[in-house]
């Protein structure tokens, strides 16, 4: 149900806990400024303006710093993650917070700001009228190196995910990649997280881990491809937040 432009039943999980080595500075990454404001703070207006309970902030570097930053914007929730063992541990440091009359949970990362409230909606709205068990926001790319790319079955079904260090020759081919944005039913999230093992390149819990688990289970999961790749674009480096802050200040300039 939408009310006054707001989901019920629906709760969003914002990764932030990272403090992203790639920028080359101290400050923990979503703290870096973006027109002025914390990137974090771009993620969090855009989760608020959807969500209508349970918005939740996983912090972890500089923990303080992030949430005094968050609440700027509006009240929310938060929950630490004190070892960075991977997305998935993030996820699972962040359900305890998750509100018992949720059927939906919808993760983001912090360090993605130029999602829209639209976009989100569109994949919820795709996620429930095909009646999935687990959404993923996928983008097509010319260059598609060192993102996850998504895999597909003979039948053209999402069967899995496969991350940059763990991906063979050809797998690396693959144009369509995974923006790290998902709609999961509550009920399925909470039993395939249980289900998370380290046995990767990087010896952390991925969180991408639950599609192949989902498949695995038979499970209803599904893509939808979006059709702006910068919507989606993440920061990892000083030359990232540059190009994003122009892409923001170009669309401000438009609307």
């Amino acid at each position: 149900m939408i009310v006054k432009n707001k989901i019920e039943n629906v709760a969003i999980i914002i990764l932030a806990a990272g403090l992203g080595t790639r920028m080359k500075s101290n400050k923990a990454k979503v703290l870096h400024p973006i027109m002025g404001d914390p990137m974090i703070t771009h993620v969090l207006a855009v989760a608020c303006d959807v969500a209508d309970q349970g918005v939740i902030v996983v912090v972890g570097h500089q923990a303080e710093k992030v949430k005094e930053a968050c609440l700027t914007v509006k009240p929310v929730s938060f929950a630490l993650q004190q070892e960075q063992n991977g997305t998935g541990h993030a996820v699972q440091c962040a359900m305890p917070e998750v509100p018992d009359t949720v059927k939906h949970v919808i993760i983001l990362c912090g360090d993605v700001p130029l999602l829209k409230a639209d976009t989100i909606r569109a994949l919820l709205s795709d996620h429930v009228q095909e009646g999935r068990d687990l959404s993923l926001l996928a983008v097509e790319v010319d260059n598609p190196s060192g993102y996850g790319r998504v895999i597909m079955n003979a039948d053209r079904q999402l069967s899995r995910i496969v991350e940059e260090a763990d991906a063979s020759d050809e797998e690396k081919l693959i144009p369509l990649i995974n923006s790290g944005i998902y709609c999961v039913s509550n009920a399925f999230l909470n039993a395939s997280l249980k289900e998370l093992t380290p046995e990767n390149v990087q010896g952390e819990l991925y969180l991408t881990d639950i599609i192949e688990i989902g498949y695995r289970w038979g499970k209803h999961i599904g893509v939808l491809v979006g059709p702006d790749r910068a919507e989606v674009s993440g920061v990892n480096t000083a030359a990232d937040l540059k190009a994003v802050e122009v892409l923001m200040v170009d669309r401000c300039e438009k609307t």
